[in-house]
């Protein structure tokens, strides 16, 4: 009996768990992952910036 008891609460369950999953993917997909790359490509920006103000602006070289 425990076996059948179990295997009906993993069913009633399923359709909670499968909506946390989508909800979680949704947030993922349209919240987390857009602010994280915006997050890198501001990084990189910066980066390139600070190297230039560094090193100078990229060109030929002076002879």
């Amino acid at each position: 009996m425990p076996d059948n008891q179990q295997t009906q609460q993993n069913e009633a369950a399923a359709p909670a768990s499968r909506f946390s999953e989508i909800m979680a993917f949704l947030v993922l997909a349209f919240g987390i992952w857009p602010i994280v790359a915006i997050g890198a490509v501001g990084g990189y920006g910066f980066l390139v910036w600070m190297l230039q103000i560094l090193n100078g602006p990229p060109g030929p070289p002076s002879h």
